[in-house]
Formats: C-alpha cells, sequence, structure tokens
C-alpha cells in the first residue's frame, strides 16, 4: 500500500480519536455534581427517541398516530414487550413479526 494512503488512514483516524478523547481526559479530572450525572442517565433515552419517533411517526401523508399507520402499530406491542422483559432481541423480534403481520393485513 502506498505510503501516503496509509498516512491519510493515520491522520482520519487521529482526527477522529482526539475529538473523543480531550473531553474524557479534561472531564475525568473534575468530580461531576450529582445532578449533573443523573442528568447524563437521559440522554441515552432522548437520543433513541429522536432518532425512533420520526420514523414511526411521520409516513408519506404526514404525521400520523392512527390505525394506518403500520411503523406505530407495529411499535405498540414493542413498548410494552421492551417494559416488561428488558430484552433487545425478543423486542426487536416482536417488532418485526408484528411489522409482518400488518404488512399482510394492511
Amino acid at each position: 500500500m502506498d505510503s501516503k494512503i496509509l498516512l491519510i488512514i493515520f491522520g482520519m483516524g487521529l482526527v477522529t480519536y482526539i475529538p473523543r478523547m480531550i473531553p474524557l481526559v479534561i472531564l475525568s479530572k473534575f468530580d461531576m455534581p450529582p445532578l449533573f450525572l443523573k442528568w447524563l442517565k437521559y440522554i441515552p433515552v432522548a437520543v433513541l427517541s429522536a432518532l425512533l419517533l420520526p420514523g414511526i411517526l411521520i409516513t408519506e401523508q404526514g404525521f400520523s398516530m392512527g390505525l394506518n399507520n403500520k411503523s406505530f402499530l407495529a411499535s405498540l406491542p414493542c413498548f410494552f414487550v421492551a417494559a416488561k422483559t428488558r430484552n433487545l432481541f425478543i423486542t426487536v423480534l416482536v417488532g418485526i413479526v408484528s411489522m409482518f403481520i400488518l404488512q399482510r393485513i394492511l
């Protein structure tokens, strides 16, 4: 492999790694307030909601929470299974089966 390509790959890795490393190194020297740590626990839920909800609730016709929205209907059993089992595999399986059945019915 050409040394120029290896240098580019190394540079891209460095440019990706440094912005992730700097906050960890700096913030690891400080004790975080309990309120801030409690706030940080909500970030994964907020990010997951921001990623999933538009795909579930927005259709070609616009915002829809009705019986004609297959994604919304398929997500309902997923929410209940996820809350009950806390098992990602079972939740995804229920979602796939729910969507398959709804596509065949509707």
